[in-house]
């Protein structure tokens, strides 16, 4: 007999062996998991059974690429069909190499002695499942983040374009997203070389959770605070001024706008609107900082017959000052129209100079803008003259009165 022919012999004969006692090493397989395993002890039975059909799956497919490992080379892949998809959810890949540990050690006791050959082409079958099983999870890694990819960006649209229906919420849980408290949306070019993960890490040393959207040329991100238990983070919560700033080098050249804080997600639209109509005029400002309120271009915004500008301007500008004085009005609309001249101002109104020192400060008490600097006067200026506009239209609009019969 040649050694070839002794030595086919010899692996039929172990073949026959492995086939035999392969329900055995199964059975033994499972209790091992069972009594090492704190995890596979507590998950619910249907699980534990998928769990067990992986394991003999494996010891099966051994057999088959021992018989002939040039035939099915990716047949270790073929271990994880029979495990359900959800099996890939509930056990992590850190739990599927213990399993295959633990696998692989009860098939080696159970063989010893049958020949060193034997021992090493189980260690070279286990590298195989090892590198299967990696594979398997970055598939599905990969697959998951595709998923989260297109529904971050059906989520960061449906912000942009207000659309928001009763399904927003879940799916914003559905990311992952930790904020809490106030929201803002902050709005950019897109760099030639966006990187998303430097932004997301970022983020999270600022204790912010960032929805990114790349819309072509733009990028949106819609930011909110996250304090999230075991995170560092910052000893008190930065303002979104801030955080922008600190965001700023991940967009592209050009013009950077925040809109204004709202109270949840489910307002995000409300600052997003106002940002991207602040980011279409503000090359209009030709010293606007980076990044910039959109607040700050309201006059630009108004304009360009941006609504909700024209209606900030007024409610928070025209009617808190006709509400509280119209000597504020008055003193106000001298003074930007003689050129923001104290004596000028002080010589049409009849007053003493230092009186419109004090009615123009407190004009920045109840409004919160200071009319001297000449930015802010052109806010106010712009206020002035939309709220004279809506004020006379409701002169007209306003129904004349009846006489009562006589």
């Amino acid at each position: 007999m040649t050694p070839t022919s002794a030595a086919g012999m010899d692996k039929a004969a172990t073949l026959t062996w492995l086939r035999r006692i392969s329900g055995d090493i199964a059975t033994v397989t499972i209790k091992r998991l069972e009594d090492t395993l704190p995890w596979y002890a507590d998950m619910p039975p249907a699980r534990r059974s998928a769990v067990g059909l992986v394991a003999q799956a494996g010891i099966t497919s051994f057999i088959q690429w021992y018989d002939d490992p040039t035939s099915t080379p990716w047949i270790a892949a073929d271990i994880f069909a029979a495990a359900p998809r959800e099996l890939l959810r509930s056990v992590s890949l850190q739990q599927t190499l213990q399993l295959i540990r633990v696998t692989v050690e009860v098939t080696e006791e159970r063989v010893a002695g049958k020949g060193e050959h034997l021992r090493e082409a189980i260690l070279l079958y286990s590298r195989d499942v090892a590198f299967a099983a990696a594979d398997v999870y970055a598939r599905a890694a990969e697959a998951r983040g595709l998923w989260d990819a297109r529904l971050e960006a059906l989520v960061v649209d449906s912000i942009l374009t207000g659309e928001a229906d009763e399904e927003l919420p879940s799916r914003i849980a559905a990311l992952g997203w930790h904020g809490h408290g106030e929201v803002a949306v902050l709005v950019g070019t897109t760099p030639p070389q966006f990187d998303v993960d430097l932004v997301r890490r970022t983020a999270r040393k600022l204790a912010v959770d960032v929805l990114i959207g790349v819309q072509g040329s733009r990028l949106v991100l819609v930011l909110g605070r996250a304090r999230v238990e075991g995170q560092e983070g910052e000893d008190e919560e930065l303002g979104f001024q801030e955080i922008a700033a600190r965001l700023e080098p991940s967009f592209g050249p050009g013009f950077v706008v925040l809109g204004p804080a709202v109270a949840a997600l489910v307002d995000a639209s409300q600052s997003a609107r106002a940002a991207l109509a602040g980011f279409a005029v503000a090359r209009a400002w030709r010293s606007a900082p980076r990044p910039v309120e959109a607040d700050d271009l309201l006059p630009e915004r108004a304009l360009a017959g941006d609504p909700l500008a024209k209606q900030t301007l007024i409610e928070r500008i025209y009617r808190p000052l006709q509400a509280h004085s119209t000597d504020l009005v008055t003193t106000l609309w001298s003074y930007l129209d003689n050129g923001r001249s104290l004596e000028a101002t002080a010589r049409e109104l009849f007053v003493h100079p230092n009186t419109v020192r004090y009615r123009l400060k407190r004009v920045s008490e109840v409004i919160g803008w200071d009319a001297t600097g000449p930015r802010e006067a052109l806010i106010l200026q712009t206020a002035l003259i939309l709220g004279s506009i809506g004020a006379a239209e409701q002169v007209r609009r306003r129904p004349p009165l009846r006489r009562p019969p006589r």
